[in-house]
């Protein structure tokens, strides 16, 4: 197994405890959300984060829109006691995005194949389309990952 495909599994274990986890923001955002539940208002947050009171609705309304930095958010969550955890979590295994490319690249691959061969009447009947398809993949699977994701 080469280093991508171990770094995929790896990862893939790590995501899988997330997966299930439904982690929809609160309308008001996070920091807000903890801060209310907190019973800590906004001078009283000002405070704890060493900043100007009006500074806090710019720093949740910041955080709702997308624009907050990372650091500024980590910052936040400290001084609300909190840690602040950051991940980007696919939508299905690493291991399966890999295949599913490997498989769009090989459609492709096998699209330009079947047509050269058409406009040559060899055309390739369903049985052996199928198997060039999985030899393609299986190919692409074992080549270069760089390869894998290169624009056609």
């Amino acid at each position: 197994m080469d280093h991508a495909a171990l770094a995929r599994k790896s990862l893939d274990r790590r995501f899988a405890a997330m997966q299930s986890v439904e982690m929809t923001r609160p309308p008001k955002g996070w920091i807000r959300a903890i801060r209310d539940a907190l019973g800590i208002n906004a001078t009283q947050f000002a405070a704890r984060l060493g900043v100007k009171q009006p500074r806090i609705a710019a720093l949740e309304k910041a955080e709702v829109s997308g624009v907050a930095s990372l650091q500024t958010i980590r910052e936040a969550a400290e001084a609300l006691g909190c840690k602040f955890v950051y991940a980007i979590v696919p939508e299905t295994s690493l291991d399966d995005l890999v295949r599913e490319q490997a498989a769009t690249r090989a459609e492709q691959e096998l699209r330009r194949i079947h047509h050269t061969m058409s406009l040559e009447n060899q055309s390739l009947d369903d049985r052996d389309l199928a198997d060039e398809r999985q030899r393609l993949i299986d190919e692409l699977l074992a080549g270069s990952m760089r390869r894998l994701w290169d624009e056609q």
